[in-house]
């Protein structure tokens, strides 16, 4: 691991210090947390993974399969 050094208002350390003892947690735990979790949110191929994903989930509830799927990008490639 690496360390990050950030400078933060007083108030806001002491509130976000005992908002993470409420979880159990520490101050680092807390804050590694939130950050890996801003990065999965923000990350576009993570976005782009979990849409797939979505769009993926949806064709299979509706019974659509791999060769539907693939019969349609050849139709709407060839133009029809």
């Amino acid at each position: 691991t690496t360390q990050i050094l950030i400078r933060v208002d007083e108030d806001l350390k002491n509130t976000l210090q005992r908002l993470s003892r409420l979880e159990q947690k520490s101050l680092n735990e807390k804050i590694r947390e939130l950050i890996e979790e801003y990065v999965r949110e923000h990350n576009m191929e993570t976005a782009m993974k979990n849409l797939w994903d979505e769009i993926g989930e949806s064709f299979k509830k509706k019974g659509y399969k791999k060769s539907d799927v693939d019969k349609m990008i050849q139709k709407v490639r060839a133009g029809k």
